[in-house]
């Protein structure tokens, strides 16, 4: 699991200060790039092979509001990993009192640019690899 660290911005909230619900998935995105980033994969890099990764499946349980200003962990976890896919989850935790905001999943398939299937070269599937047993220890 790694852990980014946020602060909600005025622009992501509503007119009451309560952050909308789409920015959610913009910071699971965050936490998913950080992650592979730690894992030592560059998406620009993999762009540059032609390689992408679109989301298949994306889902979000919102547990309690985020407001303008707060701090926020995102805590990222690989939770499948396979040559075509890969599933992260994710938790939003606000951090003056570590309620739990919201809970979501992202799926991932590995494509060429004009969206064919593919499967990841070890060399990058190893870096990926590596930190997933790490999480299911």
């Amino acid at each position: 699991m790694i852990a980014v660290r946020e602060k909600v911005r005025f622009a992501e909230t509503d007119m009451m200060g309560v952050v909308h619900h789409a920015n959610y998935f913009r910071w699971f995105e965050v936490g998913r790039v950080e992650y592979l980033r730690q894992a030592g994969i560059y998406l620009l890099e993999l762009m540059e092979e032609g390689i992408v990764f679109p989301i298949t499946d994306v889902s979000c349980q919102y547990k309690s509001s985020a407001k303008f200003d707060d701090y926020i962990s995102i805590e990222t976890t690989l939770t499948e990993l396979s040559r075509a896919k890969m599933v992260f989850s994710y938790r939003v935790i606000r951090e003056a009192d570590g309620k739990l905001l919201a809970e979501g999943r992202t799926q991932n398939v590995f494509t060429d640019n004009q969206g064919r299937i593919i499967r990841l070269e070890p060399k990058v599937l190893e870096k990926l690899d590596s930190m997933y047993r790490q999480e299911v220890r």
